[in-house]
């Protein structure tokens, strides 16, 4: 445990920025859930849009890097683009 008051205060801070990211982290997985456990499209592209909206949020933030986030992005839409193929 830590003895020095600046130690303790890193302590403190880096909870809290852990569960603030695990927070983001989680609610992005969920999100992309969402999208891809969807069959139809109407609802897709819903989820898609609140998804992505998730996802830049967590980039602003810095909780994501802008190219893990782009990446999730395309998965998503080449996902939501085959429903679109199927039908």
């Amino acid at each position: 445990m830590a003895n020095h008051a600046s130690a303790k205060k890193r302590i403190r801070t880096s909870e809290k920025r852990r569960l603030r990211n695990k927070a983001t982290l989680s609610r992005i997985k969920t999100e992309m859930k969402k999208v891809l456990t969807t069959e139809k499209i109407e609802e897709a592209e819903k989820n898609l849009k609140t998804a992505v909206s998730v996802i830049d949020k967590a980039v602003s933030k810095g909780r994501l890097h802008k190219n893990t986030a782009a990446r999730k992005k395309a998965r998503l839409t080449k996902y939501v683009n085959s429903l679109a193929a199927k039908n």
